[in-house]
């Protein structure tokens, strides 16, 4: 005879078993907040009364602007998803619009559908150069033009969900960061001289921006090693020193998931190799190091010199550049990068450092350098 209280007991136990009531991961990722906000930039009344009409059925929240100067004003004022702009405009063209916002920073990755009366090659290819993601031909087929708006809007929801992931590593580091009260704003000068080292090389655009993520990402890793370890007073241990290496390793694991974040991978589990090899995580020597790292790390050494420590005063810019040049003569570092950092970081204080000219061979090496990555 089965006892009353246990039958009780488990069926309370299985009420209370909280994933019975919590929505699968799956269902959450469906909900919208906020309906998508699409924005009509078209000069004709008529075809924006159209649009709206085959988009009444959804949800979305629609804005109007007769011209790309009152679209652009909109968006500096509202979050859009997605712009239906039409070929022919007033002030500019769609292609010359559409080419606007992808030459923007905060605009370059919402979709843009571009409708027009007559897709010809010539159109086509013109649209399609300028960023459009696809096209709406008149007269509109109301079935179509509401499947390619799902699809442009699921496509910017999926950009939407990789940006806030790569906001939660980004914050993530910088709560790195604020474990240590020594080291505030690390992150942004670090940035800031590496861009400034990678401006003076001659680097891309794409590069400038993975030693910009570099500046912020480079020490993820630390949220792994314990306090005890990272704020130790003392000399580390050969077992501390151990843990304390693996943050390179451990900070290329939390960030390679993320493929936009791909470039900046080889900054952060490079930046503490030696040129003479005597570094880690793999004991690279010279240009086996990649570049990238070879840059953030010079940058991130003069900020550590420069920035009062609980072991260290604040150097001076033109001691900590002595110190930085005595390690690559002892063959820490890149000898190369460490002069024109010398320059860069004395172009960004409006003042020159006596003394720290380079060499007319090291000044011949770094224009061969320079010639190298603008090919």
């Amino acid at each position: 005879m089965s006892n009353p209280v246990v039958k009780n007991a488990a069926k309370d136990a299985e009420i209370m078993r909280p994933e019975m009531h919590l929505p699968r991961w799956e269902s959450v990722l469906e909900e919208v907040p906020q309906a998508p906000t699409i924005l009509l930039v078209d000069a004709a009344d008529i075809n924006r009364r159209l649009l709206k009409a085959i988009l009444k059925a959804s949800t979305y929240r629609i804005l109007e602007a007769t011209r790309p100067s009152s679209a652009l004003s909109i968006m500096e004022q509202e979050k859009v998803d997605l712009v239906i702009v039409d070929l022919a405009m007033p002030e500019m063209s769609g292609t010359d619009f559409c080419r606007l916002l992808k030459g923007n920073h905060s605009t370059q990755l919402i979709p843009i559908l571009m409708s027009t009366s007559v897709l010809n090659t010539a159109n086509e290819i013109a649209g399609i150069d300028s960023g459009a993601d696809d096209f709406l031909v008149k007269p509109l087929n109301p079935s179509l033009v509401r499947t390619r708006v799902r699809s442009a809007l699921r496509h910017k929801a999926l950009v939407d969900s990789l940006e806030q992931a790569e906001t939660i590593l980004f914050a993530l580091a910088q709560s790195v960061e604020h474990r240590d009260r020594s080291t505030g704003m690390h992150c942004e000068r670090l940035a800031a001289y590496s861009l400034a080292l990678g401006r003076a090389l001659g680097l891309s655009k794409h590069d400038q921006v993975a030693l910009h993520r570099g500046g912020y990402l480079h020490d993820i890793g630390k949220v792994g090693i314990p306090d005890a370890i990272l704020f130790k007073r003392g000399l580390l241990t050969d077992q501390e020193w151990q843990v304390m290496r693996q943050h390179t390793i451990r900070g290329e694991e939390i960030c390679r998931p993320m493929r936009s974040l791909a470039p900046v991978l080889p900054i952060i589990r490079s930046h503490h190799e030696r040129w003479d090899g005597s570094g880690y995580p793999d004991g690279l020597r010279g240009e086996e190091i990649p570049l990238l790292a070879r840059v953030l790390q010079v940058a991130d050494i003069y900020d550590a010199l420069t920035t009062a420590r609980p072991y260290k005063p604040a150097f001076s810019r033109s001691h900590a550049i002595q110190i930085m040049l005595e390690e690559a003569q002892r063959g820490w570092r890149d000898p190369e990068l460490i002069p024109l950092f010398a320059q860069a970081v004395t172009e960004m204080a409006g003042a020159e450092a006596p003394g720290l000219t380079a060499s007319s061979e090291i000044q011949e090496s770094l224009e061969n350098m320079r010639r190298e990555l603008i090919k």
